[in-house]
Order: C-alpha cells, then structure tokens, then sequence
C-alpha cells in the first residue's frame, strides 16, 4: 500500500527560531520531540547522515540532513515499512515559518499495510502533532497539548511497556 502522510504546523515566528530547535533533536536538550509523553527519538553519534536510531520500536536511519532545513530518515524498522519520513522547515515570510513532517513510504504485505491503518497510522499523528506542540510551547506562554483519541489512548494502553 502506498502511504503519503502530511502534518503540517505554522508557527508564528521567524524561521531562524524555529530551525535553531532542529539541532536540539534527539540530544539531552531536545525542544522539538515530545519526549515527555512518547519515547525519546535516540542516536549515538547525534544527526549524522548514515547514523542509526529511532524511537520506540520505530528504526531508522538518517538519510539527509541540512541544519535548520529538514532531516530526512529512511525506515529500517517495522519491516517491511519501505520509503522515508521527514521534518522541513519553511519560512513564509520574516515572521512565520511552516513546519511539516510527511512520511513518503509502501507498505509490502498485509501485516505491514494492517499494522499501518490499525495501530501505527494513529499513534504517528498524535505523536507528530505533540511535536509540533513542543515545538510552538517554545514561543507561547499558555502551553499546548494536542490531546488523544480513544483509539490512541487505547493503543498506547495496549502497547506500553510492561514493568
């Protein structure tokens, strides 16, 4: 199954700030990634194209980087999950800049297409949307939370670690 996923996010302030929250990614400083509510995005050498890592049981390896532009992954796991997702910085004008994250990817074979339109695709866009809120809580006093389905906090329920 072909699978073209879009969130996109305007965030009112210059690009500059906004991109400056890129190089944060996946460090101990993170202010782009909503860490607090889903499992840290982790790589051992930092954003490097070729370095590997990811976040939770989603695998991936960084296929480009341009500081304060975009960062582009390619999916090594779930299998069978083939193809990228990426995030990308736009200025729109001086004082407002778009943020958007697509996955671009095929799904080879029923489970994979299954655990896509199921469970993946759902928990994505909540995750996705929590980012840009980490993102914009940057620049705003009062805090935003994009808040979950029940279909989300079904499978969050479902799908958390065992202690």
């Amino acid at each position: 199954m072909q699978v073209i996923n879009i969130h996109k996010r305007i965030i009112n302030q210059p690009k500059t700030k906004v991109s400056s929250l890129m190089k944060t990614l996946a460090t101990r400083e993170d202010r782009m990634w909503p860490k607090d509510n889903w499992p840290a995005m982790k790589f051992k050498k930092g954003l490097e194209v070729g370095e590997q890592g990811g976040h939770g049981m989603i695998r991936y390896s960084i296929k480009g980087y341009k500081e304060g532009e975009y960062i582009t992954f390619e999916f090594l796991k779930p299998k069978r999950f083939n193809g990228i997702h990426k995030f990308e910085i736009r200025a729109l004008n001086e004082d407002i800049t778009e943020v958007k994250h697509s996955i671009k990817m095929k799904t080879d074979g029923l489970i994979a297409t299954f655990k896509w339109i199921l469970v993946i695709r759902w928990l994505h866009g909540a995750l996705i949307e929590n980012a840009f809120d980490t993102i914009e809580n940057n620049f705003v006093a009062t805090k935003k939370f994009t808040t979950w389905s029940s279909w989300v906090c079904l499978w969050r329920f479902l799908l958390r670690p065992s202690k």
